[in-house]
């Protein structure tokens, strides 16, 4: 055969991939991957998590191990002589550094946010600061970040939070500080504490995730306990940045509303769906989030125990008034990335 037919081959074939798709079945990590976080650099998807193995992928669908921890040799023994746990890393590009932010928790009074730095996509991160520290601020949970430069204005913010509401704050534009003159902002959420926010904390928001799209910017937020069913991924918008965020009718992320738009029911196999990480445009213009999710099928199930939360892809759809939403307003059990 000449080489133009093998090429003309070739190229067929890379049409009808294209064309199909690449097929997936739900979990597509199996292992516990609570908290994703997912970026793309090189030409190739990341992923880590708070179980702290970073992944590699071309496609968002087939994974590999790329090492062990996020975290460069020797950080995470220094950090646990001081705090208990590392929760929910987020990376972002900011310059020409990857930074990576992570949770400090040892109680929900006794809580950071430290920052870690990388020249290359993939890792591993090193020299941690804290940027913010719920001791200091009184801020309860201060857990969960999200970093985020906005184009309009240039400025780096960070949002977080849980059972003490959903905050913003500026950093400097490296990402690795607080500005000058910083203050804290309330964007979503109600204090567990507040009766409003029972049963099974509907209205308080976790796990922040800042999405731009058309004219709109998304807070991506989660409802509910992470443990069990009663979990779910929430969303408000706004059109800048640093306004209120609100539902479909207008009431205010901060008073607890958004629009719910991932959600299990009692028996399903996948139920709790939540924290989601990024949303990616595909080569054909869809576009597909990530999240965690717990699956009944995984061995050993403990009824009321702790069970892993596997990593998820499911595609996301936009209505005619600009909001997202899933087909079946559930977790997939497959899709195409197409």
């Amino acid at each position: 055969m000449s080489f133009r037919a093998c090429a003309v081959l070739l190229c067929a074939a890379i049409h009808a991939a294209v064309r199909g798709g690449v097929a997936f079945t739900n979990p597509v990590w199996r292992a516990d991957a609570p908290d994703p976080t997912c970026w793309r650099g090189d030409d190739c998807y990341y992923q880590t998590s708070t179980a702290r193995a970073l992944l590699k992928s071309t496609d968002l669908v087939h994974w590999q191990k790329v090492r062990d921890d996020f975290l460069a040799s020797g950080e995470r023994a220094r950090v646990k002589r001081d705090w208990r746990s590392i929760w929910a890393p987020d990376v972002a590009r900011i310059g020409n550094a990857w930074n990576l932010y992570v949770s400090y928790w040892k109680g929900a009074e006794n809580t950071a946010i430290a920052v870690y730095t990388c020249d290359r996509p993939e890792g591993p991160f090193t020299n941690g600061v804290v940027v913010t520290d719920g001791r200091v601020t009184g801020i309860r949970d201060t857990i969960d970040p999200e970093a985020v430069v906005d184009p309009e204005t240039g400025k780096t913010w960070l949002f977080f939070g849980s059972v003490g509401k959903v905050h913003r704050v500026e950093l400097t534009a490296d990402g690795r500080a607080l500005a000058p003159g910083a203050e804290y902002v309330h964007v979503a959420g109600l204090s567990d504490r507040d009766p409003k926010a029972k049963p099974h904390r509907r209205r308080v928001f976790e796990g922040s995730y800042l999405y731009r799209r058309g004219d709109w910017w998304y807070l991506f937020a989660s409802s509910g306990e992470y443990n069990n069913g009663t979990y779910a991924i929430v969303v408000g918008r706004a059109r800048h940045l640093t306004d209120d965020f609100t539902d479909r009718t207008g009431r205010l992320m901060k008073e607890g509303f958004a629009e719910t738009i991932l959600r299990s029911r009692p028996g399903d196999r996948f139920y709790g769906p939540g924290h989601n990480g990024e949303i990616f445009s595909s080569p054909s213009g869809r576009t597909y989030m990530v999240y965690h999710c717990h699956d009944r099928e995984l061995t050993p199930y403990r009824p009321h125990g702790y069970n892993p939360r596997p990593f998820f892809l499911q595609e996301i759809l936009w209505d005619s008034d600009g909001w997202p939403y899933f087909e079946t307003g559930r977790p997939a059990a497959t899709g195409q990335f197409h």
